[in-house]
C-alpha cells in the first residue's frame, strides 16, 4: 500500500542513511522499524499478518530469473524430436 509520510528533516535524513548503511531501501527500513515498533508496544507481531504469510514475497527478488527459466522450458517443449514423430 502506498502512503504519504511528513517527517522532520532529521529524522528522514538519519534513516535513509542508516538504510543505506545496511543496504537497505528506505520503505524496507521504514517497514522494519514499524514492525519492529508494533511489536514492542503489543508483545506480539503485528496482527494484521498472520504467521503463515510472513514467507510469502521472499522469493520476489528471483521473478526475472523464474520468467527466464520458464521461457527456455516452453521453447525446449516446443522441439519436436524427430524418433517422437511417428
Amino acid at each position: 500500500m502506498k502512503t504519504t509520510l511528513d517527517l522532520p528533516d532529521p529524522i528522514f535524513r538519519k534513516a535513509k542513511a542508516t538504510a543505506a548503511e545496511r543496504g537497505q531501501s528506505l520503505k524496507e527500513f521504514v517497514t522494519e522499524a514499524l514492525r519492529d515498533k508494533l511489536v514492542l508496544d503489543t508483545g506480539r507481531p503485528y496482527a494484521s499478518e498472520p504467521d503463515w504469510m510472513k514467507g510469502f514475497g521472499k522469493l520476489k527478488r528471483l521473478h526475472k530469473e523464474t520468467v527466464r527459466v520458464q521461457s527456455v522450458i516452453d521453447q525446449e517443449f516446443e522441439v519436436i524430436e524427430p524418433e517422437d514423430r511417428h
